[in-house]
Formats: structure tokens, sequence, C-alpha cells
């Protein structure tokens, strides 16, 4: 049987679409409630299966209801500033073969990788000025930050070629009709953030 506080605390998230919320969500909902009885909450909803963990103080809603909320939008929320881009961008605008593996973001905080039951997360760190390039979609209703093709494969560029890597277009299977597609005036423009040679990259 659900508490009369989770029952309230329940029906306040999903009025104000917080599917998912952070510690400090609670705190400003409950100004008056002490952070240690809060605390106590949330690891008895914790442990009767009402709401799930996806890293440290940040928290999703399983029951009674589960919402379907898109694992982009998990992304962008379990590590921010951030925003899809790289591998799972370029499959999401099919530059690239689909990719499962992980959901990829790029971040001005530093590097990092979580796994939850939705998968794993990867972030990949660029400098504050390269966070951009990405736009706002609806998925479920909710919105997602993603690069726009341009960014995302000129953000592929950027890791593939750090530290003196190399970048094969063919063994990396990069859709060049695709590639054609996009706006050049964007890549370039992109490519000068990263001072890359995109046109010597991608031989266009």
């Amino acid at each position: 049987m659900l508490t009369m506080r989770f029952q309230d605390t329940y029906k306040e998230l999903i009025e104000k679409k917080y599917y998912l919320f952070s510690f400090e969500d609670l705190c400003v909902f409950y100004p008056k409630e002490k952070r240690s009885n809060l605390r106590q909450y949330v690891s008895r909803w914790k442990n009767q299966g009402w709401i799930g963990s996806l890293r440290k103080g940040l928290y999703e809603l399983t029951y009674p209801q589960s919402r379907s909320v898109p694992d982009f939008f998990i992304a962008n929320k379990m590590y921010a500033p951030s925003y899809v881009s790289l591998e799972t961008a370029l499959s999401y605008y099919s530059i690239i073969p689909e990719v499962s593996m992980a959901v990829t973001s790029v971040t001005s905080k530093t590097t990092r990788r979580f796994k939850n039951s939705h998968g794993l997360f990867i972030y990949r760190s660029v400098r504050s000025q390269a966070l951009r390039g990405y736009i706002i979609e609806k998925h479920n209703g909710l919105d997602v930050l993603i690069a726009e093709p341009e960014k995302a494969l000129v953000d592929y560029l950027y890791f593939k070629t750090l530290r003196g890597g190399t970048f094969d277009q063919k063994a990396e299977r990069i859709d060049q009709k695709r590639v054609k597609q996009l706006n050049k005036k964007k890549l370039e423009g992109y490519a000068k953030i990263y001072h890359l040679d995109v046109k010597g990259l991608l031989h266009a």
C-alpha cells in the first residue's frame, strides 16, 4: 500500500511532468520538510520499488505507473549541460548504421559514464565554447537536446582525430550520400571551432 506522502509526491511530480527528479527537486517541493526526513522517504521508496535510481541523486518514477521516458531525455538530464551527439546522433540521422551500445553525448563537464536499467550513457568533454550546434526536439512530448547533423559529424571528427588519431570515412561506414546533403556552411562553421579541415577529412 502506498504511503500518503508518496501519493502526494507522485501526484505533484506527474502534474509538473517531473518524470525524472532529483533530491533537490524534492527539497524545493517540500521546503518545510527536514532534508534528513526526505532522504529517509527516498530510501524507503527505492526499497519499495516505487522509484528507480538513474545515478546518485537522480530518480525516476516506476510505480504505480512507469512513464515512457526517452533515453535521449534521460541522457540530457543525467549530466547537464549536455546534448546527444556523436555515434548516437549520427545513427539517428542515418549518417552511420544503427548503433545501440550506448547513448553518446557531448558535455562541457568532465568525461563520464553512467550505467542503469536503461543502458549505458557516455559523455565526452569539450570546451564550453564548443557546446553549441544543437536543437530542441520533442520526443514523447518531452524536450530533447540533440546535435544538428552537421555538428554531430564535426563532434565525431574531432574526437576521432584527437591526439593524432586518424579518420577513415569508409572504415567508419559514413553514408556519403547523407553527408553530401548536409549544409556545407554549417559544417565548415562548426569545424572552425575545433580547427578541423572538414573538407580534407571528408574529401568534400
